[in-house]
């Protein structure tokens, strides 16, 4: 693999672990009992006009705002990584924006709320097509949406990092595709340490 390629793809980890560690410090949190108490769904388990669920269980206000919470955290604490390391010159966001506790909070803020906006989409078309909330169907229809999931919030996340950033859109693709890579990646650590129940 040539050598810009790897720097390539190591700065865009630098910039994108944040979201990563966010994501699965939710998964963990879903796991806990202050979930499990406070977990109403979104949709109110109400239905749509086919009679199906909006959106189904597994989108819940506490899972949309504690993804939120934990990107934030995530970004504020990579920022601080970063001004301790000199990693800023290799990372998309510090390139062109100063690393700033203010800086970390917003976007880390609105990677979060990017990262649940943009799964909701999905899973009302999942819920429209009779896919299980988490589960994955073993068709050309649920291969379809195993791709969808890999890549639904990052679409929103790395649109937030176009916005503040200015990466080009052939950079932006880049991100989806290693972001997918990535996903499917911890996805399986986290179903082999039985934190995951699917995969």
């Amino acid at each position: 693999m040539p050598q810009t390629l790897l720097l390539t793809i190591r700065d865009m980890y630098v910039s994108m672990l944040p979201i990563v560690f966010g994501g699965v410090l939710n998964m963990i949190f879903v796991k806990t009992p202050i979930y499990k108490k406070h977990c109403a769904p979104i949709d109110r388990s109400r239905l749509w006009r086919d009679g199906k669920r909006i959106f189904g269980d597994n989108k819940t206000w506490i899972g949309f705002w504690s993804m939120v919470f934990f990107c934030m955290v995530s970004q504020v604490f990579w920022g601080w990584v970063c001004n301790r390391s000199g990693w800023n010159d290799i990372h998309d966001l510090y390139r062109v924006r100063e690393n700033t506790l203010g800086l970390n909070v917003l976007t880390g803020t609105l990677y979060g709320l990017a990262y649940a906006l943009f799964e909701l989409p999905n899973s009302f078309l999942k819920r429209r097509v009779d896919i299980r909330p988490g589960k994955t169907e073993r068709s050309a229809v649920g291969a379809v949406f195993f791709v969808v999931d890999q890549i639904d919030s990052l679409i929103g996340v790395m649109l937030v990092l176009m916005a503040f950033s200015g990466i080009s859109f052939g950079r932006y693709l880049g991100y989806l595709a290693l972001g997918a890579g990535t996903h499917i990646l911890v996805n399986l650590i986290l179903y082999s340490l039985h934190i995951r129940k699917n995969l």
